[in-house]
This record gives structure tokens, C-alpha cells and sequence, in this order.
């Protein structure tokens, strides 16, 4: 017999979702695989924004700041 059952680690205990039909005292085998917590929108974005996620103002500057440089290089390089 083998199923997946979900579960949350709890230091060195397993908390299952759902009951495993097994008796009490039942050894084992149990492989490990970390499932990815599904996120609000739009949170994974912020995440993945760094230390830019709270400071938006600085963000845009830095932005137009860039694209200006872009500007710059292609109209010297044209030249």
C-alpha cells in the first residue's frame, strides 16, 4: 500500500491531514518533499521586488534613472 497524504512538520513530528487507515505503532517509510504554500496575489511580485518592494519612490527614480543611461549610450553609439 502506498498514498500521498499531506502533512506540517512540527519539529520531529508529522501532523497528517487525513487518517491513514494504519494501526497505532505501524513502522513507516516516509519521504519528505516540501510543497510550495500557494501566495495572494500579487505577494509573490513583492517577494521577488527585494528591498525595492517598500520604497517605490526610490524604484521609480532608479528607473527613469536607467532608462535615461539607455537613451544616452544608443544616441552616443549612434554617433
Amino acid at each position: 500500500m502506498s498514498s500521498l497524504i499531506r502533512g506540517v512538520i512540527h519539529g520531529r513530528t508529522i501532523e497528517l491531514a487525513q487518517d491513514t487507515g494504519l494501526p497505532e505503532g505501524q513502522v513507516v517509510a516516509v519521504s519528505v518533499q516540501p510543497i510550495s504554500p500557494r501566495l495572494p496575489p500579487g505577494d509573490g511580485l513583492r517577494r521577488s521586488a527585494g528591498t525595492w518592494a517598500e520604497d517605490a519612490r526610490d524604484l521609480d527614480e532608479y528607473l527613469d534613472w536607467n532608462r535615461q543611461q539607455r537613451k544616452r549610450s544608443r544616441t552616443d553609439s549612434a554617433s
